[in-house]
């Protein structure tokens, strides 16, 4: 009798495996389609490196070479004005075509395309948190701050600058892994979840079911 219960308690478990990551989207239209998930999934080869090698000076600057964030951007704007004049200069006196601002930064759809991604996304993001921290879903719950334990203690080691740079990089590089290899992490994604419920209802069949309580009262009917 005790094989059937444990052998049904598995069955549960494993019937949870086809409805996990059962969005059946694309990775792209997870990431909120459009420009900024062309970027995140190296579509656009060339802007997606330029945002990366940006990152990385702007890292540089910050903590390598310990530039002050007023400093830089005053050293950034007296460059960029100086190289403006000259050009300028050069281009009337050759008659050639002067600076002009990319179309790119001045088009709205880019920004608001951003804008729009990011803030479904921390909605979505508030949303599950607020629905696990209810207690819908303990395994989770207990997943959830086990891993915020995790990146505190984490975050004692590595200062602001270069926790922000590692979320950047993964940022940018963990969507491209997962279009490439998303069979494979789905899978070790799954397993990892069904063992976790596995022990979770092992714990829960162990200790919490003999913890004693009391007479549910029935509700009086009018």
């Amino acid at each position: 009798m005790a094989h059937n219960t444990s052998s049904d308690s598995d069955d549960g478990i494993i019937t949870t495996q086809s409805k996990i990551f059962s969005h059946g989207k694309p990775i792209h239209e997870v990431l909120g389609g459009g420009k900024v998930a062309d970027v995140l999934l190296w579509k656009d080869r060339n802007v997606s490196a330029a945002i990366l090698v940006g990152i990385t000076a702007i890292w540089f600057l910050f903590e390598v070479v310990e530039y002050n964030f007023v400093t830089l951007v005053c050293h950034i704007s007296i460059t960029t004005m100086l190289v403006l004049y000259i050009w300028s200069t050069i281009a009337d006196i050759f008659k050639w075509n002067g600076p002009k601002i990319p179309e790119t930064i001045l088009r709205d759809s880019l920004f608001e395309d951003l804008a729009s991604n990011l803030h479904r996304r921390f909605y979505q993001l508030l949303q599950v948190l607020f629905y696990i921290s209810c207690g819908t879903d303990l395994p989770r719950f207990l997943l959830i701050i086990i891993s915020l334990y995790i990146l505190s203690v984490i975050g004692n080691y590595f200062s602001f600058i270069n926790l922000l740079y590692i979320g950047s990089i993964c940022i940018q590089t963990l969507p491209i892994v997962y279009d490439r290899y998303e069979e494979e992490i789905r899978n070790l994604a799954e397993h990892i979840m069904i063992d976790i419920r596995r022990k979770y209802r092992r714990f829960q069949k162990t200790y919490l079911n003999k913890i004693p309580r009391g007479p549910v009262r029935e509700k009086k009917t009018k």
